[in-house]
């Protein structure tokens, strides 16, 4: 096994599991009091703190901001790595076999500072490559040195790093870079620059993964099933997210809004738009208490009421009364849609389910 497939080996759970087991022996066993007390249905402190910061009482010690916080940090507590996740099609990667070139374009185009590296599928994934990394290799191409390989730490990374620094020197006191040097056209897998990223099951609460990230330093996990196929990705900067709101820099571009109201279309919606941000629109219940278990966006429910991705033209329609005409969609989602309101108001005691595509 080479230096780079070592530093890009992947970091998993801890297979003996005790803590887990642990805490989920204790929690049978106090689900089985409560229902015995009749109890099981009481609030919990979690629910009980959520409903005493939503009343607004006590402005004088919590601020609006401090107890919009304290909200998303008890929703975040609950909330596990697939309710966060970015889902598999919407995952920004590269192959190893692609040239360095290729990494420097995806970094330009997407605005972001880590990249997945796979091995033919996303399901048989390498690890990632960091932008500072990049810029580490390029910087060592052009000086026609060794990289500094991420694996170092430390002392052992000091070290490398005082020595490169003198490499880079010449007798002049000048710093030698010569851009020339540097090949854009060498496959990712035959430079040191992959990093180990972290395998997570979706089940896994997202608290316990951003303690897991925090100890491990590994800040990029990728969620894979029980067959080891890639789900989905989460880096540490989605989970902060979940407790403070969305952070933007200087480079994050403005979001687009997931519902629009268009003056010649009418009301136009992304299929990743979330069923909660339309129901609150409509003033109507749009799914069952199960379906909120399985369904997220109106992508997942217009799936849900046909049974497979419709196609572009068609018009889903929901027991509620709103329609759905498909504006655009792929062989794998639906990415818009068109939202057709009944003429009369839909009463907002509307039962959730679904009819079908006419």
């Amino acid at each position: 096994m080479s230096t780079d497939e070592k530093a890009a080996k992947p970091i998993t759970a801890d297979p003996s599991g005790s803590d887990d087991r642990k805490a989920a022996s204790a929690y049978s066993w106090v689900s089985t009091l409560l229902t015995r007390l009749g109890l099981q249905n009481a609030p919990t402190l979690r629910d009980t703190l959520e409903d005493a910061l939503k009343s607004g009482g006590d402005e004088q010690n919590f601020s609006a901001e401090e107890r919009e916080m304290l909200i998303r940090l008890l929703r975040f507590g609950a909330s596990r790595v697939d309710d966060i996740m970015v889902p598999r099609a919407d995952i920004i990667a590269i192959d190893e076999s692609e040239p360095i070139g290729e990494v420097v374009r995806l970094f330009e185009e997407a605005g972001i500072s880590r990249i997945p590296v796979y091995h033919e599928t996303l399901d048989d994934p390498r690890g990632m490559v960091h932008i500072k990394d990049l810029f580490r290799w390029i910087s060592a191409e052009a000086a026609g040195r060794p990289l500094i390989e991420p694996r170092l730490k430390g002392e052992e990374r000091a070290k490398a790093v005082r020595k490169a620094a003198d490499e880079d020197v010449a007798e002049n006191g000048e710093r030698i870079h010569d851009l020339t040097k540097i090949d854009l056209k060498r496959p990712i897998s035959s430079t040191k620059i992959r990093r180990p990223v972290l395998y997570v099951p979706p089940s896994m609460p997202a608290m316990s993964l951003l303690i897991r990230m925090q100890t491990s330093r590994v800040h990029m996990a990728l969620v894979v099933d029980e067959y080891g196929g890639t789900d989905g990705l989460v880096t540490i900067e989605d989970l902060v997210e979940q407790i403070v709101g969305d952070i933007e820099d200087e480079h994050d571009e403005a979001e687009a809004e997931h519902i629009i109201e268009d003056a010649k279309l009418g009301t136009i919606a992304s299929g990743r738009t979330p069923v909660s941000e339309l129901e609150e629109l409509v003033g109507t219940k749009l799914l069952t208490e199960d379906e909120e278990e399985d369904i997220d966006t109106l992508g997942g429910l217009v799936f849900q009421i046909v049974g497979r991705v419709p196609t572009r033209g068609e018009i889903i329609r929901h027991s509620s009364g709103l329609e759905f005409e498909i504006l655009e969609a792929d062989p794998r989602r639906v990415k818009r849609l068109k939202i057709l309101r009944p003429k009369s108001a839909t009463p907002a005691t509307s039962s959730p389910g679904a009819t079908g595509a006419t």
